[in-house]
């Protein structure tokens, strides 16, 4: 069975090609080499025997972001100084793994390099940071404080919402990647449009704002759960209102829930989260009115 190799370099010679040409060239190659490294993650579950393994593909997408991004002069000036890959948390298989897929490699005028990073101090000597899951802890700590030009790439599903750049994610068996728009934008790192298409969403889903607190009825709701924002509305920028009547039994468990408005696309999200409230104990069943509105934070 054949195996995907990012080998690093640019294919044919450009030395005798206009400047400006060549740049379009090697951006244009360089998006090949990602897109056919999204087809090989999106396929990896559907492989009879895997050609390739999660971490190497994880690695081969750190490298590839280091390839299509496009710093400020500040955080990587022209030169021969290393373009470094810290990982943070997790074990040493990983960063075997990242070792040996950008040993050798050089990105612009520039040697690839990985390490583990253990503290802020350290973080500052990077261009990425990979934040394993194992370490989301610390990374909720330290986002704040890595300074601007550095790309923060993460896997756990609450990255983005904590100032994340681009999450690594498992969808349907394979690996895929989301990027926070915004915090690009910020941190004055740049990935071309056609990069940020090959998303599974193109930015961070929207939080729910405090001032968007569900109304409810008379009955006090002893456990809340909130609802999920959905990834198509996410896409759209949809935001609205859902009003839903909930049945609710004398032990406060929602028997059942009518939908009495609201967008398509929100209703469901707002009645499987609705259906796992526990409201306070009453002596009868009673009908509650709940709103729920979603807008971005």
């Amino acid at each position: 069975m054949r195996s995907a190799h990012f080998s690093g370099q640019d294919g044919p010679s450009l030395r005798h090609t206009p400047p400006g040409a060549a740049r379009s060239i090697r951006l244009a190659l360089l998006i090949f080499h990602l897109l056919a490294l999204h087809l090989l993650a999106l396929h990896l579950a559907t492989l009879g025997q895997q050609a390739v393994t999660e971490d190497q593909v994880k690695a081969a997408y750190l490298l590839n972001f280091a390839k299509v991004a496009q710093w400020p002069a500040s955080a990587l000036p022209d030169g021969p100084s290393p373009m470094v890959i810290g990982v943070s948390g997790g074990d040493e298989d990983f960063l075997a793994v990242l070792k040996a897929v950008v040993a050798g490699k050089v990105i612009g005028t520039h040697p690839a390099e990985a390490k583990a990073v253990n503290s802020p101090e350290e973080m500052k000597s990077c261009h990425i940071i990979f934040f394993r899951a194992s370490d989301k802890k610390r990374a909720h700590a330290v986002l704040e404080s890595v300074p601007q030009g550095v790309l923060l790439v993460g896997e756990d599903e609450s990255f983005l919402r904590q100032g994340g750049m681009i999450n690594l994610v498992r969808d349907h068996g394979s690996v895929r990647f989301e990027v926070n728009a915004d915090a690009l934008d910020r941190s004055q790192i740049h990935l071309s449009a056609k990069i940020l298409t090959l998303a599974k969403t193109a930015s961070a889903p929207p939080r729910i704002a405090a001032s968007n607190a569900p109304e409810e009825g008379a009955r006090p709701v002893k456990h809340r759960v909130p609802p999920d924002y959905p990834d198509i509305a996410a896409r759209l920028k949809l935001t609205g209102t859902v009003q839903l009547e909930a049945l609710v039994a004398p032990d406060g468990t929602v028997k059942e829930v009518r939908v009495v408005g609201g967008p398509p696309v929100l209703v469901d999200a707002v009645v499987q989260a609705v259906k796992q409230w526990k409201y306070q104990p009453a002596s009868n069943e009673t009908r509650e009115i709940v709103k729920f509105s979603f807008g971005p934070q």
